[in-house]
């Protein structure tokens, strides 16, 4: 066998290596129904008393420990964020609603454009009974604040 051949042979098996997984996967419907996800709805509310109220939906097939959607958001100096409560969630592959809220310092946010980064986070049993957090899914989104 000539260098050429050995060369044509492994570069053609290394490429079905890559290119195989993604196609069974697709065409075998897997990738559509075996992940966990979490969304953001396009606006949140700020209230004139300073609370904020995100909300969104999600989904996750399993867990063997809690779990829950957090949130935070940021407006103006990307570098800050301000965590807005968290919401227990039910693992059953079914898409269910969040909405969480926390009070602000007046002032802090305002109706307007702002960044809502959403996750969905298992506390998983770890080694000594310690919990691990394990992330099921993760979504950063541009909304609009609308006051009310």
């Amino acid at each position: 066998m000539s260098l050429r051949q050995v060369i044509g042979a492994t570069t053609g098996a290394a490429l079905l290596l890559l290119v195989a997984p993604t196609a069974v996967a697709v065409s075998t419907g897997a990738l559509s129904e075996s992940y966990d996800a979490v969304s953001v709805d396009p606006t949140g509310h700020v209230a004139a008393d300073g609370t904020i109220t995100l909300s969104g939906t999600y989904r996750c097939l399993s867990s063997r420990g809690p779990v829950l959607v957090s949130s935070s958001v940021s407006q103006g100096d990307t570098r800050i964020r301000y965590g807005i409560g968290g919401t227990a969630a039910v693992c059953d592959g079914a898409e269910h609603r969040w909405t969480n809220s926390e009070k602000r310092a007046s002032g802090t946010l305002a109706p307007g454009g702002a960044n809502v980064e959403a996750t969905l986070m298992e506390l998983s049993p770890g080694a000594g009974g310690l919990p691990l957090p394990l992330f099921h899914a993760m979504r950063q989104q541009d909304i609009t604040l609308m006051a009310g």
